[in-house]
């Protein structure tokens, strides 16, 4: 009997730990570690943050799902990763730190044969002085961040209720952050709830962001193909900030937050400050934080993980300059090269660069946005993962069949614009690949005829219907297996 541990329960490890069950049954045990007790569903948080869902509404209890599936389910911190195993253990295993109520504390070695490590990012906001919901901004990261997004969010539109302006501040708390479309959509959900209430008068809304051009969202910008003419996301970022009387401030690398104002540094190298009175911006990822050990307990956490924290895979990480970067350099197995029983996908692994062009200030400061990994790429690379380890199992060791890289790989994007079933709207997006390939579409970087965009009442009627989709895909729902990543 195998033994698969995964570490994390988001979208990547939630849906490895699934098609690994489904694939090897009985004969083979599933282990899911994870400190949460709840699984989330991250894209509709946006709409926690403004008070049209509740928390119970995007989560569920994973060990109801677990035990219903025969996974074993450890409520737990991975610590540490011990690939060798040491004197007393002869395979490789994972020391854990249990998060539940009753083991609270207590620390645990769990054996594998194999590993996938889906760990997801670490929400370093300590990366940026007086950021995040325990200093002076608030997030929609997670499902406890965005009830108190709204929480702060209530009380400034009863302040606008009573005559005082307000001023909103939303975008990227680093200057190097990603996930940019949480916060685009977020910010276009805030100024249709004001405007719903006929408040927008008294709000005053800036969109403030570490990108070189909006509609960048960390994959370089695209050209897209809308109402048979070719556009670029420059344009229709633009166009819906517009459309929602919303400012906007790029190329600003945030540094730190006081109460009330936030302090950025521009491309210029010029150090400027906004004031707030409302702020929700995403803070820089790294990785969980792992550490790694050999048999004799020396410490190998270089070797696993790249500076950033998160695992090296199987993608070329030889520096070079950006003109020479390929869309061949992402990874498609999401295999570590030197321990190959352990897996990275979703956020948990290294890239081999950033999809957008880097650019510095004249201080020497990194402003650009980090390359995005969640939703959809997260989802395929969990699969194809748990489909490669069962091959593994079963046949022993082959070449893999299972690939999905992000220079290869399509992605659909819905941007929520405003919840409501008759005045709702979202815009519909898809790019074909993620990652550009300048030498297989010179013109575009992508495949221009499945890049494209179209905003409007009936995206968000899609949006709403795949955050029941893939809840029920998540739950385990009859014929869960298939909804598509």
């Amino acid at each position: 009997m195998a033994t698969v541990v995964v570490l994390g329960a988001g979208i990547a490890g939630h849906t490895a730990a699934a098609f690994l069950k489904k694939k090897l049954g009985k004969k083979h045990e599933v282990i899911v570690v994870s400190p949460n007790s709840y699984y989330q569903w991250i894209p509709s948080n946006i709409w926690v943050g403004v008070g049209r869902m509740t928390v119970d509404q995007v989560r569920f209890k994973l060990h109801k799902v677990y035990d219903r599936w025969k996974i074993v389910y450890k409520q737990a911190k991975a610590i540490s990763i011990h690939p060798e195993g040491n004197e007393t253990q002869s395979k490789g295993f994972v020391s854990i730190e249990y998060t539940s109520e009753d083991k609270r504390g207590q620390k645990e070695e769990v054996s594998y044969d194999y590993l996938v490590n889906a760990t997801g990012p670490k929400l370093n906001f300590e990366g940026t002085p007086g950021l995040g919901p325990q200093q002076h901004t608030v997030s929609v990261c997670s499902y406890d961040h965005a009830a108190h997004a709204w929480k702060e969010l209530q009380e400034a539109i009863q302040k606008m209720e009573k005559g005082e302006k307000q001023r909103f501040v939303i975008g990227t708390g680093h200057p190097m952050a990603t996930c940019q479309g949480a916060a685009f959509e977020y910010i276009l959900n805030v100024a249709f709830e004001i405007r719903k209430r006929k408040l927008d008068h008294l709000a005053e809304i800036t969109w403030l962001t570490n990108e070189y051009e909006l509609g960048d969202f960390g994959m370089g910008g695209a050209y897209i193909k809308r109402g048979g003419y070719i556009t670029s996301t420059k344009v229709f970022a633009e166009s819906f900030l517009l459309e929602h009387n919303i400012h906007w401030v790029k190329r600003a690398g945030v540094y730190q937050v006081e109460p009330n104002r936030i302090h950025y540094e521009t491309l210029e190298g010029e150090k400027k400050q906004i004031d707030f009175d409302f702020a929700m911006l995403i803070p820089g990822f790294a990785g969980a934080g792992l550490k790694a050990f050999d048999k004799n307990n020396n410490d190998i956490t270089s070797t696993l993980f790249a500076p950033s924290g998160f695992m090296k895979v199987d993608a070329d990480y030889t520096a070079k300059p950006y003109e020479a970067w390929k869309a061949s350099d992402w990874p498609e197995t999401y295999r570590n090269p030197t321990y190959p029983n352990i897996f990275a996908p979703g956020i948990a692994f290294a890239p081999p660069h950033p999809i957008s062009k880097p650019m510095a200030s004249p201080n020497g400061t990194n402003i650009f946005p980090s390359p995005p990994r969640t939703g959809m790429p997260s989802g395929v690379s969990g699969k194809i993962v748990a489909l490669n380890i069962t091959n593994l199992i079963k046949q022993g060791e082959h070449s893999l069949k299972h690939r999905a890289s992000m220079g290869k790989m399509g992605a659909a994007c819905i941007v929520s614009a405003g919840y409501g079933m008759t005045n709702g709207a979202a815009a519909t997006m898809t790019v074909y690949p993620i990652v550009p390939d300048w030498e297989k579409y010179p013109e575009w970087g992508r495949n221009i005829n499945y890049t494209m965009g179209e905003p409007g009442l009936a995206g968000h009627w899609l949006k709403w219907t795949m955050h029941y989709l893939f809840l029920h895909k998540a739950k385990g729902y009859p014929f869960w297996w298939l909804v598509p990543e």
